[in-house]
């Protein structure tokens, strides 16, 4: 049997995932025996034996011991089975003992029955075809009206700036113009949320509707606002009581999660919440909006990557810890800490650095310099700047004279392809030299381990440090390949004694500091990665040293935290929550959160190691590295073109504006949305050849890894912005995601279009994923996966590749649907890995009714933590 972690509850050696009935049922000898057929059947073969171990002696993979509880769940004759009692029970004979008996599971766990579908005979029905058409076109005028004030502003400031006389009187200028500016920018929202909304209450409405559409423009504006560039700062606690929220004194947020419904959210004194953590205070479910509270004691910490669900609260001095979640209904009490998705009790104090001096004078001093800064500072220096660049550039000076408009194409498009060169691979140099000395010079300024008070200027030095090694478009750009190795030892990971293997890191990491990441030889790290080498309380921080073992393979979204216990050959599996007490792991696999053990590897795993050694590894690995460096060049070559067409664009606006007007400024802020999303559609299904994919097990050192590799670096931050508008799923269908009708996107992700299906009606949270892919270790893995129509997937759900979602299924929030799992119609899954949560009634709103907070039965809440744990 794998052994059980030291600070994992696990209900008993032979406890169900899911609990089963407490009536007559089958002998243990007549389970084993179908347990067996079925398992038979699923590997094609004759007969196996009841003692064998499925992976170590059967040689099965999670992906036929997936489909083999799929088919158990199937058989009305046996008991129901997860992945989770395979991995503890992995004999037929200890898993017919696990699912025949059931154990209760321990004292103080609380989590509330999952709601059933007031009507569970079908999925929810899609929204009218007409609401869906006008809520469509409501947004698209509500974009182009602030499109043409945002550009009729901002030209007639730029106007007033150009007039300045002399140096002195331009920054004046601009001065007060950026303030003026800025300080509406920020005021806006706030307004516009008073009075489209008033005060945020608990209830429900449908999306696409009137309430959904003011709904959206609220969100909107929030997520668009300048202030969220004070995450981390007093000025945005500030600004969230502004909006209606309950903030208490010495708060500490420094998660980009901006919350919506900002009335719902409670946040006692001295609380901290930490990066990535969502608590929005709604959600979205079966095509409608659900609004509640999220309430937050004193002095709570709330760890990385971590959902609060609408309904839950936490009790003064509580603790969640990193890759967790709290279900709706769930409540933490007062000084209790816990930890898992959904979360239960633990041991574990994830609240690490000891308090410092930090006073309200404090927070106040370090706001008011932040917004000196900004206004004296930065403000002045990107407005006067443009003004200057624009009159010093003859292909931008010349066009704003009156004299010179209407200057032949051929002139506009050099213009354009000179200075779009210039701009876009200028920037792209400094930017990489300028990444690589300052954060180095400042970080002789941090002493690793020493305690600081926050807001002082070593916590301004280490956000700085941390903004800076975290730009995105340079880990896109070194990312699966060998390049990115040299890229990240330029800023500072100390990678030991490096065993290149072309995909040693993937195109997406985060890290507080990278001069204190330590990643052993021969580690090989999927997407996601977030190294939490900084300890935060609502008072001080520190950082320090976060060391990843030699010969692990980590899959994606994963959260390091500094201090984690897993030594060499480990592998960490997608979501997993990495451990900070109990025994060093080592050559084992660790899923789930809290996390389990499971075999380090299976024989499918390994069937190309030979590849990975030797003189075969070395010529493969060149031919790789040929290919990504053809990669990257054309890679770049995308992204200048885009930079090339808007400034044509741009330029061609200049022209038409003497013309035209302000209109011409609102038209080009809408044109390059549509320039930008056609250019990157195109280039993604050019070089897919108009094709769909195709599942594949094949090498990394396969060119067709390679190529796929390829088809990932294409830019997808454009999606983003059509984030719960009908326009998202119609540009999935463009990406060759085989859609349904009416489908809600509130921000999921599709690593693989083409191998993407989904219904009719879906709803898709913030946050969510779909990956259709797999990588572990040198093989890589992708197959279909579908979505039934009228399904939900919670806010940062997880779906793996092989996936089937029956119509009308549910997958909670922060849950982890691993490769090969079918899901029944109108089932209610959750958890990581996620398995069958207990269903109760719940009375059916009506449109716009409240909804009220639930409560469970002890008898239900014990239940129900028995199904996940």
């Amino acid at each position: 049997m794998v052994e059980q972690s030291a600070d994992v509850y696990i209900s008993g050696p032979d406890a169900a995932a899911v609990a089963g009935g407490t009536g007559t049922g089958p002998t243990r000898t007549e389970t084993e025996r179908r347990l067996a057929e079925v398992l038979a059947d699923v590997m094609k073969t004759e007969s196996v034996s009841v003692d064998r171990h499925f992976f170590d002696d059967l040689g099965a993979n999670s992906l036929v011991m997936a489909q083999f509880c799929a088919r158990v769940r199937k058989r009305d004759d046996l008991p129901s089975a997860s992945m989770k009692d395979v991995y503890r029970s992995p004999t037929i004979r200890s898993l017919a003992a696990a699912l025949t008996e059931a154990t209760p599971a321990p004292a103080g766990a609380s989590l509330p029955a999952s709601p059933a579908p007031s009507t569970p005979t079908g999925p929810p029905a899609p929204a009218p075809r007409v609401r869906h058409i006008l809520c469509g076109t409501a947004q698209l005028l509500i974009f182009l009206g602030y499109s043409f004030v945002a550009g009729l502003i901002t030209a007639r400031g730029y106007e007033w700036v150009a007039t300045g006389s002399g140096l002195v009187d331009t920054y004046l200028r601009a001065l007060l113009f950026g303030a003026i500016g800025f300080t509406g920018m920020c005021l806006f929202p706030v307004v516009a949320k008073w009075l489209l909304v008033g005060r945020w209450k608990p209830r429900e409405f449908p999306v696409w509707g009137l309430a959904y559409l003011r709904f959206w423009l609220v969100k909107v504006l929030l997520h668009a606002n300048p202030m969220i560039l004070f995450i981390g700062n007093p000025l945005y606690v500030l600004y969230l009581r502004a909006l209606g929220a309950r903030v208490g004194k010495g708060v500490t947020i420094l998660s980009h999660g901006v919350p919506v419904c900002t009335d719902l959210l409670t946040i006692g004194d001295g609380a901290v919440i930490r990066k990535d953590s969502s608590f929005l205070c709604y959600r979205a479910h079966a095509g409608r909006i659900q609004t509640g509270p999220v309430t937050l004691g004193s002095n709570v910490f709330v760890g990385e990557m971590t959902v609060l669900d609408i309904d839950t609260a936490m009790g003064d001095g509580a603790q969640l810890g990193h890759a967790s979640a709290l279900y709706r209904g769930q409540r933490v009490p007062a000084g209790a800490r816990w930890h898992g998705s959904p979360a239960q009790p633990t041991q574990t104090d994830y609240l690490r650095v000891p308090p410092a001096p930090c006073g309200a004078l404090r927070r106040a001093w370090f706001g008011l310099g932040a917004l000196f800064q900004l206004y004296f500072f930065s403000l002045p220096l990107v407005l006067g700047g443009t003004y200057l660049l624009c009159s010093a550039v003859p292909a931008i000076g010349d066009r704003l004279r009156a004299n010179t408009a209407g200057l032949p194409s051929v002139v506009l498009l050099t213009d354009a392809l000179v200075l779009s060169v210039i701009l876009f691979f200028g920037f792209t140099a400094v930017g990489l030299v300028a990444l690589f000395v300052v954060p180095r010079l400042l970080n002789r300024l941090i002493e690793p381990g020493r305690v600081y008070p926050l807001y002082g200027f070593h916590y301004a030095v280490h956000r700085t440090i941390a903004r800076m090694t975290n730009v995105k478009f340079f880990a896109w750009l070194f990312g699966d390949s060998s390049y990115v190795v040299p890229y990240l030892r330029g800023l500072g990971y100390n990678l030991h004694r490096v065993q290149q293997t072309g995909s040693n890191f993937g195109s997406e990491f985060q890290h507080e500091t990278p001069f204190l990441v330590s990643i052993g030889s021969g580690t090989m790290v999927a997407d996601g990665l977030s190294v939490l080498n900084a300890e935060y309380s609502s008072t001080s921080f520190r950082v320090v040293k976060a060391s990843i073992g030699p010969r692990n393979f980590l899959g994606n979204n994963i959260a390091y935290p500094a201090g984690g216990r897993t030594g060499e050959n480990c592998l960490l599996a997608t979501k997993v929550m990495v451990p900070l007490d109990g025994e060093i792991r080592e050559g084992v696999g660790l899923l789930g959160s809290p996390c389990f053990e499971i075999p380090r590897s299976v024989e499918r795993d390994t069937r190309f190691d030979d590849l990975r050694t030797g003189e075969t590894q070395q010529r493969l690995l060149a031919a790789k590295n040929r290919h990504n460096l053809g990669t990257m060049a054309l890679m770049m070559c995308v992204r200048w073109l885009h930079a090339f067409v808007l400034t044509v664009i741009g330029l061609v606006s200049v022209d038409l504006y003497g013309v035209v007007g302000h209109v011409v400024i609102a038209g080009y802020l809408a044109i390059t949305l549509a320039a930008t999303t056609l250019h990157y559609v195109l280039a993604e299904r050019i070089i897919t050849r108009f094709r769909p994919l195709q599942p594949r097990l094949c090498s990394i050192y396969d060119p067709y890894f390679w190529w796929h590799e390829r088809v990932w670096k294409v830019p997808d931050q454009y999606l983003e912005i059509f984030n719960g508008t009908p326009f998202k799923a119609l540009v999935w269908r463009m990406l060759g995601v085989r859609m349904g009708r009416a489908v809600f996107d509130d921000g999921c992700f599709i690593t693989e279009r083409t191998l993407a299906a989904l219904g009719d009606g879906c709803t898709l949270n913030s946050g969510s994923k779909i990956q259709c892919h797999s990588q572990e270790d040198g093989t890589f893995k992708s197959d279909r996966t579908a979505l039934g129509a009228g399904c939900t997937l919670g806010v940062s759900a997880h779906v793996h590749y092989g996936v089937t979602l029956g119509d009308g299924a549910v997958l909670a929030p922060d849950s982890f649907l691993m490769k090969g799992e079918e899901v029944p119609a109108h089932a209610q899954w959750g958890g990581n890995p996620a398995a069958e949560l207990p269903v109760t009634p719940e009375p059916s709103a009506g449109p716009g009714a409240p909804t009220a907070a639930r409560t469970t039965p002890t008898s239900s809440v014990n239940d129900a933590i028995a199904s996940v744990s």
